[in-house]
């Protein structure tokens, strides 16, 4: 018998407590001297219930494909289709696989073949295609890297993955060629290339198999690097087959692409429609560093498919997006709320919730959305994968308490590129892959997993995700939270030990911590806090500028605040918790305040002060540099309107102080009337102005995209 609060607590739940306990004292009384934390609270049925839950998901793959393979035998059912558009250009698949070959023969002239890994650093455009089949077809693995990373990551990178060969472009090549030593072929200048290697037979000894490596993509480090993850042909082929079924691609798709190429989702879509006969729109530039460009375009289209992180589609909820009922919307790469989607739904034909860490092939899980009161859930597995809710000990966890989630499968990673001490913290032994996920051992049973290794012979493993979730009674999964220092910031996954290790890299540092901050939905913004070595107050404006030589813009701190000490538990260790909160900090630069004075200055001064959370802004200060990112750029811009009736460009704050936005808005005001719709004009900026332009605003948000993960 059992009282409880049945407003708290429902019968399913209680029983479920009961016998927990009594399975916890049967345990604790046939064995004494056992530590309370190895004592089991599941018996054996529930425990093999608890393990096939959702992870009966086995189905037959072909052992030998290969992720370009796919793609070719797609070209050869459909070789006049168009495979992929870009600003009006096209390539039918035939012609992309013409063009992907050519280039395969040139880097087999220089030696790449299996084995060998290729960086491909591209601006967005129809070559990106080229290069990726073509290094593949070479038998190599492709490194993707963001042309806008700072050089010094780049070069790292490039030194790092040890790669034989970079695919880039004339425009590029100078710059990025210079960082490294490997041979450069510009996929815009192949008819200048002499080398030229024989024709490659696809039944080569040297074209990959299903377990070589097909690409490695970076991510943030925690121990100041970023590492690089190993995927193989199997798990990018388990992945995108997968995802014909489920949220489903067709011959008759069209996904536009808005990932830039160094993150792992770009995986399904420049490849997912190649597999079935579907078309890519990819965005281009231009198109992502203008939020009513993009919007036109996913209408002109005739867009049935995008996927985007949460960030992203309130970005384009802020710029009026009205939806479409024609597209099927993948939102994922950080936990997101009902209110989200409730305002998604009626947008769309279908919404998804996709999750999964880069360490798994892009998405492990997908979930269909549907209206409700229930938080947005992590769905159940994908083919050939198995989600687990463990203990530190790997124990698997009832229904309702929190633990790790584990991730098994054909989609886990080979681990991280020379770094074997993190791969063996994070990709485990599998202690579920002998037998049923009953956990009968006694019976065997077809295991996908069996094809999931490190090596060719390797044993199954798991990736621990370091996700805190608990399971529902309904099966779906619910996200509580990291149980690291990993963090997401408007859908980008980050260290915070790497952000911290830039920080004390810089001069008058001693010492540094970063955290995340959420100012309101939609609004988390990374904050540093620093101990300087002399009281001289930071300049958040130079501190950028020598942070964005080591760190990706989507990894610079909106907010520096200064310490005179960081703060510490009993035995040394920082104590993040007791961080101050930011609301309460002057974040403005630190120059002399310029007040505003004119009544459209004040405005602007006004709006940037309630979105940002900051005590006062000078004329001179910047709207990104005082923490504001693309989500709250576009919030200015529908305020001003409302107030003002002036409609401004919103990419335009960034290179703008509040001077010159202000100024601008005036004359639209005034020459062009208050409903003009024409784009914010470039002004002379007054002196003591930063004059050093930022990174495309949308661009920033939308091409970075991450699981994410990512």
């Amino acid at each position: 018998m059992a009282e409880f609060k049945s407003v708290l607590f429902d019968d399913a739940t209680i029983d479920g407590l009961l016998q927990h306990l009594a399975v916890l004292l049967k345990g604790a009384a046939a064995d004494p001297g056992r530590p309370l934390s190895r004592i089991p609270l599941l018996g054996d049925e529930e425990r093999g219930r608890v393990l096939a839950e959702g992870n009966q998901t086995f189905v037959e793959r072909d052992a030998g494909a290969t992720l370009h393979g796919l793609v070719r035998a797609q070209a050869a059912r459909t070789p006049e289709a168009t495979a992929i558009t870009c600003e009006g250009e096209s390539l039918t698949y035939a012609e992309l696989l013409d063009r992907a070959h050519e280039l395969s023969l040139r880097l087999r002239a220089r030696g790449v073949g299996r084995g060998a890994r290729v960086a491909v650093c591209l601006e967005r455009g129809l070559p990106v295609m080229q290069a990726l089949l073509g290094v593949l077809g070479a038998g190599a693995a492709y490194v993707p890297l963001d042309p806008e990373l700072p050089e010094q990551r780049l070069a790292f990178i490039l030194d790092d993955a040890e790669v034989h060969g970079l695919v880039t472009q004339s425009s590029l090549v100078q710059r990025i060629g210079a960082l490294t030593s490997a041979h450069a072929l510009c996929v815009d200048q192949l008819d200048d290339d002499g080398a030229h290697a024989p024709a490659i037979n696809d039944d080569d000894e040297t074209q990959p198999g299903p377990q070589d490596l097909a690409y490695m993509i970076y991510t943030s480090g925690s121990t100041g690097k970023p590492k690089g993850v190993e995927v193989p042909h199997a798990a990018a082929v388990n992945f995108l087959q997968s995802m014909q079924q489920m949220p489903g691609i067709g011959t008759d798709d069209v996904l536009v692409s808005v990932t830039t190429l160094s993150f792992d989702i770009a995986l399904l879509e420049l490849f997912g429609p190649l597999t079935v006969g579907a078309r890519v729109e990819l965005a281009s530039a231009a198109a992502l560093a203008d939020g009513m460009a993009l919007e036109d375009l996913l209408s002109r289209s005739r867009a049935t498919l995008c996927q985007a992180t949460p960030a992203t589609w309130r970005l384009l909820l802020e710029a009026g997006w009205p939806g479409d009922h024609r597209l099927r919307i993948l939102c994922g790469g950080e936990a997101w709320s009902r209110a989200l989607a409730d305002e998604l739904l009626p947008r769309c034909g279908a919404l998804f919730n996709m999750y999964g860490p880069t360490e798994t092939c892009v998405w492990s899980a997908v979930q269909q959305v549907m209206p409700g009161d229930e938080p947005v859930a992590i769905g159940p597995p994908i083919a050939n994968t198995q989600l687990y809710v463990l203990d530190e000990r790997l124990e698997p966890l009832p229904r309702g308490v929190p633990g790790e989630l584990c991730i098994a499968g054909a989609g886990v990673a080979r681990g991280y590129w020379r770094r074997p001490e993190l791969t063996a913290d994070r990709f485990v032994a599998d202690p579920f892959a002998d037998g049923n996920a009953d956990g009968n051992t006694d019976v065997a049973s077809p295991d996908p997993r069996s094809e999931q290794t490190a090596s060719p012979g390797a044993a199954p493993r798991l990736y621990r995700t370091g996700d805190l979730v608990r399971r529902r009674n309904d099966g779906t999964l619910e996200f509580l939270g990291r149980l690291d220092q990993q963090v997401k910031v408007q859908g980008h996954r980050i260290e915070l030990g790497e952000v911290e290790a830039a920080l004390e890299a810089l001069t008058n540092v001693r010492e540094s911590a970063a955290a995340a901050h959420t100012f309101g939905p939609g609004d988390t913004r990374l904050v540093a806090y620093l101990v300087l070595e002399d009281d001289a107050p930071p300049e958040p404006s130079e501190l950028l500028a020598a942070l964005r030589e080591r760190l990706p813009g989507y990894m610079l701190p909106g907010l520096f605040v200064p310490l005179q000490a960081l703060p510490r538990t009993p035995n040394g260790k920082l104590n993040r918790g007791a961080l101050p909160q930011p609301e309460s900090v002057q974040a403005r630069p630190a120059r002399d305040l310029v007040p505003p004075s004119t009544e459209m200055e004040q405005s602007l001064a006004r709006i940037w002060q309630e979105l940002l959370s900051v005590e006062s802004v000078s004329l001179l200060d910047n709207f990104f540099d005082l923490g504001g990112h693309s989500l709250l750029s576009m919030r200015v811009v529908a305020r001003l309107s409302q107030e003002t009736g002036v409609r401004l460009n919103p990419g335009e704050l960034i290179m703008q102080t509040l001077g010159q936005v202000a100024a601008a808005a005036t004359r639209l005001h005034s020459d062009a009337g208050a409903d003009d719709p024409e784009l914010l004009e470039q002004v002379s900026p007054p002196s003591g102005a930063p004059s050093q332009p930022k990174a495309g605003w949308f661009r920033r948000l939308l091409g970075r995209d991450r699981r994410a993960g990512r």
